[in-house]
């Protein structure tokens, strides 16, 4: 068994490396692609269709790593994932043309797809077990501050540098956290799969699970709400702009609503022991839903940061939502692959969502009605995520 030193030593260098990847192969692009429109003449469209190819390719890579993690564990795979990170930031700084920019990008994802959230939770479940709630929350309320710490960052190294020099840079800090942390701070002996608990004995079979109604409706209600919150995470600046408000304090406001994702993620331990497995579900989203909404309808700039750090409270306590799911439902024998095959649809959503949300705009003639709009969809996930729970697996709180 790990002891408890090295238990704490695999959850220091998972919150460095997920901040880390967070930061640099997500957040900066927010930030950067005004900069990168305006110094190479790429249009904004196909900058975030970049994005969004990465964000696919991910989702597909993640499936086979699942896998993967359930016999193997995460060691070799995140540290060839962070490898290939640092590569293909490397060749987004330097990409001479569009074509280069967009495949630099496709790379990239496949780099997400062993360094972000999944593997990192799949880890964590495994070598925490019983405890894996605490070290998942203190997981997820580190890497929440990925974007307040890289957001501004890249905003101010992009003010001494260009674009590409700014890439280089985060290129540099990816590879000198990641690489060794991945390589050296993740060799624990991998615990074989725990037996399935008595309320989960309907889950020995993981493809049985899968075809299920509740994991099916698991992950429609899920991939509603992500597609709705990272379109916000995305559009949130155009929003602000629309109002009137500069680049310099929607950044802030985007930097604080990483600061309520922390926020939010504390109380969840205290969730999971108060409520079933439903209920927290289905408020959470409502939550996630009525945060939408109110972006949607306030105008002032006060009133828009409260409602950007409200809103990234609910989008941090949905991070562990999704991070407990199958767990909580059923169990954590086939936590990596039930995870990959939840999370590759989520991912598919966020990649569709910058896209989405920026052309849901032009239709709707702005970004209030888009983010109305997208409050009214979550809601929506919030009942649906009533029928998720297995009537054969015990729902009280876990």
């Amino acid at each position: 068994m790990p002891t408890s030193a090295g238990l704490r030593r695999v959850l220091v260098v998972l919150c460095a490396t997920e901040i880390t990847s967070w930061g640099v192969l997500y957040y900066a692009f927010p930030v950067l692609s005004g900069q990168i429109t305006a110094a190479t003449g790429w249009s904004a469209t196909w900058l975030t269709a970049a994005l969004s190819a990465s964000q696919l390719v991910a989702a597909l890579v993640g499936i086979p790593v699942g896998r993967w993690l359930d016999q193997h564990g995460p060691r070799s795979a995140m540290t060839a994932g962070s490898v290939l990170a640092v590569a293909a930031i490397v060749a987004v700084a330097l990409a001479p043309n569009l074509a280069w920019f967009v495949i630099a990008w496709v790379v990239a994802g496949v780099a997400m797809g062993a360094v972000l959230y999944p593997p990192a939770f799949a880890a964590l479940t495994r070598w925490h077990g019983p405890n894996r709630v605490r070290a998942l929350t203190v997981l997820t309320l580190v890497a929440g501050l990925a974007s307040t710490v890289f957001a501004p960052l890249a905003a101010v190294v992009s003010a001494q540098l260009d674009w590409r020099g700014t890439y280089l840079v985060l290129a540099a800090i990816l590879a000198v956290i990641t690489i060794p942390g991945h390589w050296f701070g993740l060799r624990l002996p991998w615990p074989p799969a725990p037996r399935p608990e008595p309320q989960h004995a309907h889950s020995v079979d993981p493809a049985r699970v899968a075809r299920s109604q509740a994991f099916v409706l698991l992950v429609v209600s899920l991939s509603v709400a992500a597609f709705a919150t990272f379109a916000v995470v995305i559009n949130l600046v155009p929003l602000l702009a629309e109002r009137g408000i500069g680049t310099g304090t929607a950044a802030i406001a985007l930097g604080l609503g990483g600061v309520g994702q922390v926020a939010g993620r504390l109380g969840y331990a205290a969730l999971t022991r108060h409520t079933t497995v439903r209920t927290r579900t289905a408020v959470i989203l409502a939550a996630m839903a009525a945060t939408t909404a109110l972006l949607g309808m306030l105008t002032t700039v006060a009133a828009l940061i409260v409602a950007s750090v409200l809103a990234g409270m609910a989008r941090g306590v949905f991070t562990l939502l999704q991070a407990t799911a199958v767990t909580d439902r059923w169990g954590a024998t086939h936590y990596g692959r039930l995870t990959g095959l939840l999370s590759a649809p989520l991912t598919v959503t966020m990649a569709l969502a910058p896209f989405a949300g920026a052309a849901l705009a032009g239709l709707l003639g702005g970004y209030s009605a888009t983010f109305l709009l997208l409050g009214a969809l979550t809601a929506v996930a919030a009942l649906l995520s009533l029928a998720t729970a297995p009537t054969s697996s015990k729902t009280t709180a876990t």
